[in-house]
């Protein structure tokens, strides 16, 4: 049977997820929700999708691993101007199982689906001009297996017609104006990514340009932060000194600085450094850290985070050893959180669930497992839903190489490994996260009360902004593709899909609920992007949407 959600269809599902006493029911969303946690709080319903042929309470501490990352105190002199700015006021044992889910009689169908925007040319649409073009730099983290397997041509197929739709449901007939206008909003924005970016591929690979990227001559640091007035790379490498590494701007507002190797050869920023960057912005001077940053720690007895430019020596740096198993015809997935699975009291580490928990997990009959809070986020007390670090493992768990580890075992005992992306929203924080990342309410997110979740207390994205839809197709591609995740589990995209972000409504099943108004098409669009991108690069990857929503804290939608 199928069952559709604003005109994403996938099979239906009944009761997913088996809640054990010590599971975490409704992904707690801020602190103000601890209380609420009750059995029927959030209604869940989790669909997979199959590839078209178209295409804490610890937190003052660092995860107690060899190999983590102890840069030691930042002191005083790492950001003295940090307080001016501060955020504005602002609004188990039992494992929660997905039963049996049979994926081989799926259709082919998309995820369909923003209201009219205008076109923007890309931030690098003179990259053949660039400085630094005669180095071509790559992302950090690369390792030979992902090398080998980037050789291989890599391209997306281009959109359908999407009146296939149609066939498999009549009654969608009669919403065919709203599906048809979201479809060819979906096409619109795939024909001006072709014409500025070289195509969706091209365009979901940001990390490639954006953040840190080091060539043979040195490291170029970039950053899209359009509503600063200046800029410096600051941290452990020139002594947090504002004046050493300025940044120049181009006229799309990414900054940029160029570091030389040193007379040695040796990379300008030692592997391990603490990182941030300085602005001067209309909120005041504020030490941000980067975007795009691939690691980021919170130093034993310190409250802040800083960003760590990880690049370990190649001899250290984890190698794949096993490829990713074949999909099975039905999943049996076992959802996890990795700082909670001990059975001692203590956050746990990647390396002791890699080797403890994952040969449990595979003799008790799962063959795949979902992983939460993958991302690194401040307030543990979130479960991980209130993201900072887009790009960055949590650092409370081991390394960014410990997590390849774990992901590699798990391939070894023929385990899927899902990630629990966040791409609903993002953490209100200022300092370490997003928001108010140039200084303007509206850099990242909607401005207002638009950019903002009553409920959980933090920023929502502006899925029609150009450089939006590079970052977060850019971060999924990033951890099937530096991480060699098979797949995720969207978190919230009701949220996402509806203005209402499904609080307070009662969603009956009548399709007049789902065809409207209330519909967000520019993040219907999105989730269509990033679909096709996964599937069309990954035709084997898995992807779940989590349908959660709310009437009352305590009543099930």
């Amino acid at each position: 049977m199928l069952f559709c959600v604003s005109g994403l269809r996938f099979p239906r599902v009944s009761p997913v997820y088996r809640f054990g006493a010590s599971s975490f029911n409704g992904a707690s969303r801020s602190c103000s929700l601890s209380l609420l946690l009750k059995k029927h709080h959030f209604s869940r319903r989790i669909f997979i999708e199959k590839s078209s042929s178209y295409s804490a309470f610890s937190s003052l501490t660092v995860a107690a691993s060899k190999k983590v990352l102890d840069p030691g105190g930042q002191g005083d002199a790492s950001s003295p101007m940090t307080d001016q700015l501060e955020s504005p006021s602002t609004i188990s044992d039992d494992p929660q199982v997905i039963h049996n889910v049979d994926i081989e009689g799926m259709e082919d169908d998309k995820m369909i689906a923003v209201e009219e925007q205008e076109s923007f040319p890309s931030v690098f649409a003179n990259s053949d001009e660039e400085a630094h073009a005669e180095e071509p730099s790559v992302p950090l983290h690369r390792n030979a297996s992902t090398e080998k397997s980037e050789a291989k041509p890599r391209s997306i197929p281009p959109p359908g017609e999407g009146q296939k739709i149609y066939e498999i449901d009549s009654l969608l007939l009669g919403f065919r104006n709203h599906i048809d206008y979201r479809y060819a909003q979906y096409k619109k924005i795939r024909k001006e990514i072709d014409k500025y970016e070289g195509g969706l591929e091209v365009f979901s690979r940001g990390y490639e340009k954006l953040g840190f990227t080091r060539s043979e001559t040195g490291i170029t640091y970039r950053e899209w932060a359009p509503g600063a007035k200046s800029a410096a790379l600051i941290g452990d490498f020139n002594n947090w000194n504002p004046s050493a590494d300025t940044m120049s701007q181009n006229e799309f507002g990414v900054w940029e600085i160029f570091l030389p190797n040193t007379a040695d050869g040796s990379p300008a920023i030692p592997h391990g450094s603490r990182v941030k960057i300085r602005m001067e912005t209309r909120s005041g001077v504020k030490d941000s850290i980067p975007a795009w940053i691939k690691f980021s720690v919170q130093a034993p007895g310190e409250i802040p985070y800083s960003g760590i430019y990880y690049d370990p020596p190649e001899e250290e740096k984890y190698v794949f050893k096993h490829p990713h198993p074949k999909r099975p015809k039905s999943l049996r997935i076992y959802e996890s959180h990795v700082g909670m699975s001990s059975m001692e009291p203590l956050i746990n580490t990647y390396a002791n669930f890699r080797d403890n928990v994952l040969p449990r997990i595979k003799r008790l009959g799962y063959n795949a497992v979902q992983i939460m809070a993958i991302q690194e986020h401040s307030y543990y007390a979130s479960f991980g839903y209130h993201v900072t670090n887009f790009f960055a493992p949590s650092s409370r768990f081991g390394t960014p190489d410990d997590l390849k580890s774990l992901i590699d075992r798990a391939h070894e005992l023929g385990l899927l490994v899902l990630m629990d992306i966040v791409h609903s929203h993002a953490s209100n924080n200022v300092l370490d996260g997003l928001n108010m990342f140039d200084g303007t309410d509206a850099h990242y997110f909607h401005s207002g009360s638009k950019g903002h979740h009553w409920m959980w207390d933090s920023r929502l994205f502006n899925y029609g902004s150009w450089e939006v839809l590079r970052f977060l197709l850019s971060n999924a591609r990033w951890w099937l593709e530096e991480y060699k995740f098979d797949g995720f589990r969207f978190d919230g995209v009701t949220s996402m899909m509806y203005t209402h972000h499904g609080l307070q409504v009662a969603f009956t099943g009548n399709y007049n609920e789902y065809f409207g108004y209330a519909t967000d098409v520019e993040a219907v669009v999105y989730l269509m992007l990033v679909n096709d991108m996964i599937h069309g690069l990954y035709p084997e990857a898995v992807t779940i949407g989590e349908d959660v929503c709310s009437i009352t804290p305590f009543e099930s939608c």
